[in-house]
């Protein structure tokens, strides 16, 4: 189990661009990696566009904002136009970094059982270790929420 204090996992994923990002490039640098379940979903949008809208907050404050889901590259690039959001989504897709941050697992929607991205948010040190781990995300406070366990 990933806890506070621990060094958050390295990966190498593509981002909506086909780029590959691994958690080492931004060594120096705090950063969000918020976990969510799908593209333009309501609770996925509402968590996104508190990020967007908190995004000058986040960024003044040196902060990095990573969103991974299982969807692909081009749903991502349709998910950042629609909505203006101006920060990286990685494209997850074989759900490697979900499965190493603790983020994929059982869901029941409507009475049904499912595998699948757990809405989960990770603040990560400029060293390289969890500082914070929300697993019970307000999405539309999400930024506040980020800002205030970074103590900005």
């Amino acid at each position: 189990m990933l806890k506070e204090g621990d060094i958050a996992p390295d990966f190498s994923v593509k981002d909506q661009n086909g780029e590959v990002i691994k958690l080492s490039d931004f060594r120096g640098k705090k950063v969000v990696l918020y976990f969510y379940p799908k593209d333009d979903t309501p609770g996925c949008t509402k968590e996104a566009c508190s990020l967007r809208d908190g995004f000058a907050d986040l960024e003044a404050n040196g902060i990095e904002i990573l969103g991974v889901s299982t969807d692909d590259e081009k749903s991502h690039q349709k998910f950042i136009s629609k909505y203006e959001l101006p920060f990286t989504l990685l494209a997850d897709t074989d759900h490697a970094v979900a499965d190493a941050y603790e983020s994929y697992g059982e869901k029941t929607f409507m009475g049904k059982t499912y595998n699948g991205v757990l809405r989960k948010t990770f603040l990560i040190d400029a060293d390289g270790k969890i500082k914070k781990v929300f697993d019970k995300v307000k999405v539309d406070e999400h930024a506040a929420e980020v800002l205030k366990a970074f103590g900005e």
